[in-house]
C-alpha cells in the first residue's frame, strides 16, 4: 500500500491496488467492500410508486418526435422497406444491450449519469458531465418543437385550416396549392408558406435577427409551465403524468391511421413504406443511417434513462424495462411509418407525382407536408387537432427526461447546499426550467429556424456521436463487462447471458467507432433548405459542440490531477498492476471515507 499525505487539503490518501473482488477491514469497527452498490444505496432517495411509473416515463422518454419525422425520412431516402432490414437489426444487436447497459448501472449506482459514470470509472468521468450538458442544451431548443405543435394546435380551430389556401395576407405571388414536377423552383405551397411566413416569420439568414415574435413567445413560456407542473414533484408527479402521456398518442396514432388507409392512394404510400429497394443494402450510409436512428431514437448517450432508473428499487428486474422500452420505441416508429406514409400516398394521388417527391427532412415533415393532407382530408380540423395534440404528448415525455437529467444531477452533486438555499426541490426544478427557457428566446425570434438548426446540427449530430463513444469505452471498456455482470446479479440474482455480454464486449463497441468514423469522414456544415450558413455562424456551432464534447477530456485531466505524484508516476503505476482494480481511498475524517475506481484493468 501506497501513502501519500496531501498537506494542503489535511487529507491522507491511500492508493491500493487490490484483486478484483477484495473486501479488506479499516479499523474493528468500520469495515469496507469493493460494492458501490451496497455502499451508496440512499434510503431517503425517492422510488417511483409503481414499477409500471419508470417503464412508462422510459417509453416516453425513448418515443419522441423523431419518431414521427426522422424514422420516415430516413426510410424514404433509404429505400422503403429496405431499411427496416438494418433498422431491425441494429435494434437487436446494439440498440437493447446498450440501453440494457445504461439502465444496469443507473440502478446499481442510484445516481445520476454524472455520478454513476464518476463512480464507475473516473478516469472518464467527464462523460457523465457531458450527458447532462448535452441533455440540457438539447432541452432548449427542443421545446421550440413543442411551441411550434401548439401554434399549429391553436391554429387548427378553425375551418378551413389557415394552411389550406393561397388567399392569406402572409402569402406571397408565387404560392400554389399543387406540386407539379413542372414548377418552378421557386414556387411554394400554402402549407410551406403558412409555416415560414405566418408563424416563423423568418428572415432571409442568420445574420438578420428580426424581431420577437411575441406569439411564440407566449407559447414558449406556456411550454415550459406545462413541463414545469408535469416534473416539479420529481418521480411522483412525472409517474402520474407519463399514464396519460405516454399511452393517449398511440390512441390518436390508431385513429389516424384507420382514417388514412381509407384514403385514396394511401396503399401506394404504403407500398413504398414497406416493398424494399434490395440493391440500398449494398450501401454503407444506410446501415450507419439504421444503427444512428436506433442510437438517438432510444436515447442512447443522453443520460435520460440512466437518472431515471437511478430511482428503480435496488432488486427491480431491469430486463424488462429494457425490452419494453426498446421495442414499445421501435414499434412506435413503425407504426408512424404507416402513418406518415399512407398519407403521403393521399397526397401523391391528389397531385399525381410520386411519393419520393414529398418527403421533407427536418421539421418539415411534420409542419409542412404532414398539415398539407390534413387540408384535404375530410374534416380536416378533427385530424389536424388530435395529430398536434399527439405531438405535444410526445414532445412532454421527451422533455421530462431532459430536465429531470439536470435535476437529478444538481441534487446528487449539492443537495445539501441547494436545499438550503432553494427550501424545496420544487424550486431548484423551477430555476432549471426558467434558465432553459431565457436560453431558448433566440429560436422564438424571426431569425430562430436558423438557430434551431444550427444547435440540433451540432449537438445532436457531432457531439452525440463523440459522446456515444466515450459512454461505451467508460462502461464496457474500463468499467468492464465483468463488474457489469456482477453488478445485475447482486441486484437480480442473475448474470447477463452470452448474447449481451457478447454485444458489451465486441458488437457495440465496433459498431459505435463505424458509426463515430463514418460521421466524421461524412460531415457537412450545417445548412437549412438552400441557405448555407456563413463561416462565422459554423464557428458558432463548434462550441456549442464542444459545450458537451469537452467536458470528457476536462475530466481525466482532474482525476489524473489529483492523484498523488506525477502524471508519470501515476501512468506506470497503472502500467505496473494490469490484473488488478485500482482504487483511490480519500479519508478526510475518522467516520467518513470516499471510494473511486480510476480503471476497471482487465475486467
Amino acid at each position: 500500500m501506497l501513502n501519500y499525505l496531501n498537506g494542503t487539503a489535511g487529507k491522507l490518501w491511500e492508493i491500493c491496488v487490490l484483486p478484483y473482488s477484495s473486501s479488506f477491514a479499516l479499523n474493528p469497527t468500520l469495515e469496507m467492500e469493493l460494492d458501490q452498490g451496497k455502499m451508496d444505496q440512499e434510503p431517503g432517495r425517492p422510488t417511483w410508486n409503481r414499477q409500471i411509473e419508470f417503464t412508462l416515463a422510459g417509453i416516453g422518454c425513448a418515443v419522441g418526435l423523431g419518431n414521427i419525422w426522422r424514422f420516415p425520412y430516413l426510410c424514404y431516402r433509404s429505400g422503403g422497406g429496405a431499411f427496416l432490414v438494418p433498422y431491425l437489426l441494429m435494434l437487436l444487436v446494439m440498440g437493447i444491450p446498450l440501453l440494457y447497459m445504461e439502465l444496469i448501472l443507473g440502478q446499481y449506482m442510484r445516481r445520476g449519469p454524472v455520478h454513476a459514470l464518476a463512480k464507475a470509472c473516473p478516469l472518464l468521468k467527464g462523460v457523465g458531465l457531458a450527458t447532462v450538458a448535452i441533455s440540457f442544451i438539447m432541452c432548449t431548443y427542443y421545446n421550440i418543437i413543442i411551441t411550434w405543435g401548439l401554434y399549429y394546435l391553436f391554429s387548427s380551430f378553425q375551418s378551413p385550416l389557415p394552411w389550406q389556401s393561397c388567399n392569406n395576407t402572409w402569402n406571397t405571388p408565387n404560392c400554389t396549392n399543387h406540386i407539379n414536377p413542372n414548377t418552378s423552383s421557386h414556387s411554394s405551397t400554402a402549407s410551406q408558406q403558412f409555416f415560414n411566413y405566418r408563424m416563423l416569420e423568418r428572415t432571409g439568414g442568420v445574420e438578420e435577427s428580426g424581431v420577437l415574435r411575441w406569439e411564440l413567445f407566449l407559447l414558449l413560456l406556456l411550454a415550459w409551465i406545462l413541463l414545469y407542473f408535469c416534473i416539479f414533484k420529481g418521480v411522483k408527479s412525472t409517474g402520474k403524468v407519463v399514464y396519460f402521456t405516454a399511452l393517449f398518442p398511440y390512441v390518436i396514432l390508431l385513429a389516424l391511421l384507420i382514417n388514412n388507409v381509407q384514403l385514396p392512394g394511401a396503399m401506394e404510400g404504403i407500398r413504398f413504406f414497406i416493398v424494399p429497394n434490395w440493391e440500398k443494402l449494398l450501401e454503407l450510409e444506410v446501415w450507419v443511417n439504421a444503427a444512428a436512428q436506433i442510437f438517438n431514437s432510444i436515447g442512447i448517450g443522453f443520460g435520460s434513462l440512466m437518472a431515471m432508473s437511478s430511482y428503480n428499487n435496488f432488486n427491480n428486474n431491469i430486463l424488462k424495462d429494457t425490452l419494453a422500452i426498446s421495442i414499445t420505441n421501435s414499434l412506435t416508429s413503425i407504426l408512424a411509418g404507416f402513418v406518415i406514409f399512407s398519407a403521403f400516398g393521399y397526397m401523391s394521388h391528389l397531385q399525381n407525382i410520386p411519393v419520393s417527391e414529398l418527403a421533407v427532412d427536418g421539421p418539415g415533415l411534420v409542419f409542412v407536408v404532414y398539415p398539407q393532407a390534413f387540408a384535404t382530408m375530410p374534416v380536416a380540423p378533427l385530424w389536424a387537432i388530435l395529430f398536434f395534440f399527439m405531438l405535444l404528448c410526445l414532445g412532454l415525455d421527451s422533455q421530462f427526461a431532459m430536465v429531470e437529467v439536470m435535476a437529478t444531477s444538481l441534487m446528487d452533486g449539492f443537495g445539501g447546499p441547494l436545499m438550503k438555499f432553494l427550501r424545496h426541490k420544487e424550486m431548484l426544478v423551477l430555476a432549471v426550467c426558467s434558465t432553459a427557457f431565457l436560453l431558448g428566446i433566440p429560436h422564438v425570434m424571426q431569425v430562430g429556424i436558423y438557430v434551431f438548426q444550427l444547435m440540433d446540427h451540432y449537438t445532436a449530430i457531432v457531439s452525440l456521436m463523440f459522446l456515444a463513444f466515450f459512454e461505451v469505452l467508460a462502461i464496457c471498456g474500463l468499467y468492464g463487462v465483468r463488474r457489469l455482470s456482477a453488478n445485475l446479479k447482486e441486484m437480480t440474482g442473475n448474470r447477463p447471458n452470452i448474447f449481451f455480454r457478447v454485444c458489451w464486449m465486441f458488437v457495440a463497441p465496433l459498431l459505435i467507432t463505424i458509426i463515430l468514423v463514418f460521421t466524421i469522414i461524412q460531415f457537412k456544415p450545417a445548412r437549412y433548405e438552400d441557405y448555407v450558413y456563413p463561416p462565422w455562424a459554423q464557428g458558432i456551432g463548434w462550441v456549442i459542440a464542444m459545450a458537451s464534447i469537452i467536458w470528457i477530456p476536462l475530466g481525466a485531466l482532474h482525476t489524473l490531477w489529483v492523484l498523488p505524484g506525477s502524471f508519470t508516476e501515476v501512468l506506470d503505476r497503472v502500467g505496473q498492476y494490469p490484473d488488478f482494480h485500482i482504487v483511490i481511498l480519500s479519508f478526510s475524517h475518522p467516520r467518513t471515507y470516499g471510494i473511486a475506481s480510476l480503471v476497471h484493468l482487465g475486467a
